[in-house]
């Protein structure tokens, strides 16, 4: 099965086709340019140089949130268009369960909790944690946006070594050197948000018995209001 996956949801953009475990294309940036300009392009040029056609994607893949609220919303109307246009079903994915998949298949992992954290300001972090078990990343929490100082809490109770990724892993990090933490920051190549560990997270959730949907269901995740709603509820409630 051929899967085409997106990432838009943090600074970088990253695009993907895998078949059965294996890379046969992918194109990724960092460079700040907004994602409305590169995703687009990106997709095209990747299916051009692996040599697939957009009628031969199988699945779509995308992570569907958190992130970015712009970020998000780009990657969701992108992947809904592509998908529409094909007829084709799709995997919406956690942002933070594939941040997980970048590890997959390293020996060792079993005894290491992965804990992914993207910036959401204000000293707060977009968080999970994982456990790699036979091959699979098993959730030990659910997706929530909370301040830092509580997930260390939280992993202090664990009492394992953590490794932390995604694009707030190093505020988790540099916070965390203040504790007596066993703590590891993964390495930049490996830190970011990519189309192929969504690519592979989708595999693995199809391969467990995930049901895939229409592009018409993919909705995005944010898990807080915008800073805008969230800005405006605090004014009606100083009204009061």
């Amino acid at each position: 099965m051929k899967i085409l996956a997106v990432d838009c949801t943090a600074k970088p953009a990253s695009v993907a086709i895998l078949e059965e475990g294996k890379v046969l294309g992918s194109a990724y940036t960092n460079t700040g340019l907004t994602h409305s300009q590169t995703l687009v392009p990106m997709v095209e040029n990747v299916l051009q140089n692996a040599q697939v056609p957009l009628s031969d994607i199988e699945t779509f893949a995308i992570n569907a949130g958190p992130g970015s609220f712009t970020g998000v919303r780009i990657g969701v109307a992108a992947l809904k268009g592509l998908a529409f246009s094909e007829k084709k079903n799709c995997v919406p994915v956690s942002t933070l369960e594939s941040c997980a998949y970048n590890f997959q298949g390293l020996p060792g992992l079993e005894d290491v909790l992965i804990c992914p954290a993207m910036d959401a300001r204000r000293n707060q972090v977009y968080t999970a944690l994982f456990q790699w078990k036979e091959g699979r990343a098993e959730r030990l929490m659910e997706d929530r946006a909370i301040p830092i100082s509580e997930l260390l809490s939280y992993i202090a109770e664990k009492g394992q070594q953590v490794l932390f990724v995604g694009d707030g892993a190093e505020l988790v990090y540099e916070a965390a050197q203040e504790t007596a933490l066993e703590v590891f920051l993964a390495p930049e190549q490996l830190r970011y948000q990519n189309a192929a560990a969504v690519a592979a997270c989708a595999e693995a959730k199809l391969a467990e018995g995930f049901e895939p949907v229409c592009s018409d269901d993919i909705l995005p995740v944010y898990l807080r209001a915008p800073q805008a709603e969230r800005e405006l509820k605090k004014r009606k409630e100083q009204e009061v």
